[in-house]
């Protein structure tokens, strides 16, 4: 006689992309302040810079180089595009991502990315045959509102039928935990990204892992 599964916690797992599933927080702190020093416009510090990760981009260079004029932001992320997508094949999963999903795809939850990339920037990532088929769902900063506006959660919930309760969301900046907040749904933190962990606690995280293996088992425990 099988034992029993236990019943799930969550339908919908939404991950955040970058510094979450993906190794790019390095990569876009080095590429912000890239674009500033191409403009002789002031370089936020790497902490500053990586306070801005999971906005949209228009939003995050706008903190990140508070004093530009305006209408030299559009060229400030035309620079920032530049040399993101000239590295940004140098970047990768981190260690343990894959095993991680698959286990949750063979337990049947919806998966889901809301990330502050843009659409064109994350369709090029998840298009490798290794992620092929991963991700029941996905949305972009550039299509919707910037966390930590509730409307990427909202409208992944609609398309799936999720009730806040039954949806958790993954990140690693406060910007995720807080869009989390705002739609009424638990969140996860990962410290191993772009936001200092100490920052967490105010928004109520279930968890705070410290590696990707903690948070697969975390999952696979109370997912």
């Amino acid at each position: 006689m099988t034992t029993p599964t236990r019943p799930q916690a969550f339908d919908l797992i939404v991950f955040d992309w970058d510094g979450t599933l993906f190794d790019s927080t390095a990569l876009i702190v080095q590429c912000i302040q890239a674009a500033c020093a191409d403009l002789e416009a002031p370089v936020p510090d790497d902490r500053q810079a990586a306070y801005v990760i999971g906005m949209s981009l228009h939003e995050a260079l706008r903190h990140a180089v508070p004093g530009l004029a305006e209408e030299r932001y559009p060229e400030l992320v035309q620079r920032y595009r530049h040399h993101y997508f000239d590295r940004q094949h140098a970047v990768t999963l981190f260690a343990g991502v894959l095993p991680m999903l698959h286990a949750l795809k063979d337990r049947h939850h919806w998966l889901a990315v809301a990330t502050g990339k843009s659409r064109r920037g994350l369709d090029e990532a998840l298009h490798t045959v290794q992620l092929r088929g991963l991700f029941d769902g996905t949305r972009t900063a550039d299509e919707t509102r910037s966390k930590p506006h509730p409307q990427m959660l909202e409208e992944l919930m609609r398309e799936f039928g999720a009730a806040p309760e039954r949806t958790l969301m993954i990140g690693d900046t406060t910007h995720d935990l807080q869009m989390a907040a705002n739609a009424g749904t638990a969140s996860v933190a990962v410290s191993y990204g772009a936001h200092e962990p100490e920052a967490f606690h105010a928004f109520g995280p279930r968890f705070v892992a410290h590696s990707t293996g903690e948070l697969h088992d975390w999952l696979l425990r109370h997912a």
